[in-house]
C-alpha cells in the first residue's frame, strides 16, 4: 500500500512552551539504549512548542537529532527530519522458479548508476512506474543509495500471524524484494536551504517547507518502485506493486500539531517492515500505536557502533569475505570495503529484542520473518575502477553521513 501525503487548509500555530515536553522511551530494561540518544530526546523536549518525544526501541543518536523517536510540536523543525526526506522501506512480492544467491547475485543491475527518463527512455522499468516524475527531479533517480540503504531479496521464513499474511498474500518460502532508500539529493536540498538561512531553527513557512517536504516524499516512493521493477527485470521476475511502502523520515499534520519522525516509522493500523541487517531477520509487523507512541514504531534495528567504531572493530575481528557471506547463509553485493565494515549486522542492535519490546509495549504485532538472500549495497566493481570508485564512495558517505 502506498504511503499518501495530505495537509489541512490550516497548519498549526508557533505557541511558546513554558515547560518542557514529555518523553517516553518504549524499551526494556533488556534494550541497548545509549545514554547520549537519551538525552538528545530530552534536548528536543526542551525546544520551543514541544508537546511530546516518543523513542522507539531502534533509539540512537544521530546528527542534530535522535534517529529512532516520533517528535510532536506546535512549530515545525525541518532539522528534526533530516535530510533524507522521505527515507522509507517497500516490500515487493516477487514471483521466481529458483532463488539460488549465488546464482542471483551477480544479476543485481548498478543501482549506482541513475536512470533519466529521457536518456534512457527504453529501459523496461519505466513500463511499471511511468516517468512522471515527483517534482520533476531525476538526479539519482532509479539509485539505492549509501549508507544503511539497501536492496534485498529475502524469503518468508516464518509465518507469525496467518490470518493477516494471508490477507497480505504471504506464505512461507515465498520471496519478496525489500528496498530501503529515500529522495537522496532533493531531501538534501531541502534541507540545506533551510539550514543556511534558519541554522536548526523553526521553519520561517511551515506551508512552503511543507510543499517541498511532500514532493521529497513523493519522490522517495516513486524511486523506490523504479528501484524494485529495475531490480526484477533483472532477476527475470515481473515488477508487482508494493504490499508495504512507508516513508519513516517525513512530518505529519495531527491533531493541530507537527508530528515529526526520524526514523519511525507511522503506526496508525499500518503494516510496515522493520529492518533487520544482511545477517538476521526483518519483521513485517502491524502496527497499532496510538498517542503515547505518538502513532509511531520502530524502522529497524538502530545502530549500536558509531560507523568509525564498527570500521576499526570489524577490521580486526572479520576479513572482507566474511562479510560477504552472512551467518544465514545469504550473499551480500558491495563493491565498497569500508562500507562492509560499517554496516557489519555487529552493528546494530538485536532486531528480536526490539520486535519484543514493540510487542510487550503494545505497539505492534509480528506478522512474518524474513530471511535475506542476496542484499545489494553498491555494485562489485572490477578492480581496474577501485580508485575512482573509492573516491566516489567517500564523497557520498561524506554527504550521508547522519542520516537515517
Amino acid at each position: 500500500m502506498s504511503q499518501q501525503t495530505s495537509r489541512p487548509e490550516s497548519l498549526p500555530r508557533s505557541v511558546p512552551s513554558t515547560e518542557s515536553a514529555t518523553v517516553t522511551v518504549f524499551a526494556s530494561d533488556r534494550s541497548w539504549i545509549e545514554s547520549t540518544a537519551v538525552e538528545q530526546c530530552h534536548q528536543v523536549a526542551a525546544l520551543e512548542g514541544m508537546i511530546h518525544v516518543a523513542a522507539m526501541p531502534d533509539l540512537h543518536p544521530g546528527k542534530g537529532a535522535p534517529v529512532g523517536a516520533a517528535m510532536t510540536s506546535t512549530v515545525l523543525y525541518p532539522h528534526l527530519v533530516g535530510s533524507d526526506i522521505g527515507c522509507g522501506i517497500a516490500v515487493f512480492p516477487v514471483s521466481l522458479k529458483r532463488a539460488v544467491p549465488e546464482q542471483l547475485a551477480g544479476r543485481f543491475p548498478d543501482l549506482d548508476q541513475p536512470l533519466d527518463p529521457d536518456q534512457d527512455a527504453d529501459d523496461p522499468a519505466w513500463a511499471a512506474v511511468g516517468t512522471d516524475v515527483p517534482g520533476g527531479h531525476v538526479e539519482g533517480l532509479g539509485t539505492v543509495g549509501r549508507g544503511n540503504h539497501f536492496v534485498e531479496l529475502a524469503r518468508i521464513q516464518t509465518v507469525l500471524d496467518p490470518g493477516h499474511a494471508a490477507r497480505l498474500g504471504l506464505a512461507a518460502r515465498d520471496l519478496v524484494l525489500i528496498v530501503h532508500s529515500g529522495s537522496r539529493g532533493l531531501g538534501e536540498h531541502i534541507l540545506r536551504a533551510h539550514t543556511e538561512q534558519h541554522g536548526a531553527g523553526p521553519a520561517a513557512d511551515p506551508a512552503a517547507y511543507l510543499a517541498m517536504h511532500d514532493t521529497a516524499v513523493r519522490w522517495g516512493s516513486f524511486n523506490r518502485r523504479l528501484i524494485a521493477a529495475r531490480v526484477m527485470h533483472a532477476l527475470g521476475a515481473k515488477p508487482t506493486e508494493p504490499i508495504v511502502d512507508l516513508s519513516h523520515n517525513l512530518v505529519e499534520v495531527r491533531d493541530g500539531a507537527y508530528l515529526h519522525r526520524k526514523g519511525a516509522a507511522p503506526g496508525d493500523g499500518r503494516d510496515v517492515l522493520i529492518a533487520g541487517t544482511r545477517g538476521t531477520n526483518s519483521y513485517l509487523v502491524a502496527a497499532h500505536a496510538g498517542p503515547e507512541a505518538n502513532f509511531s514504531v520502530a524502522h529497524g534495528a538502530g545502530r549500536k557502533m558509531s560507523r568509525a567504531d564498527a570500521l576499526v572493530r570489524g577490521r580486526a575481528k572479520h576479513t572482507v569475505e566474511e562479510l560477504r557471506r552472512t551467518p544465514v547463509g545469504s550473499l551480500v553485493v558491495c563493491g565498497d570495503r569500508q562500507l562492509l565494515f560499517e554496516e557489519a549486522p555487529t552493528a546494530y542492535k538485536r532486531i528480536e529484542q526490539v520486535i519484543s519490546d514493540l510487542a510487550d509495549h503494545g505497539l505492534a504485532t509480528p506478522v512474518v520473518a524474513t530471511v535475506p538472500l542476496v542484499t545489494y549495497k553498491t555494485l562489485d566493481q572490477p578492480k581496474g575502477r577501485a580508485g575512482s570508485t573509492a573516491r566516489r564512495d567517500r564523497q557520498e558517505q561524506r554527504r550521508t553521513r547522519g542520516r537515517s
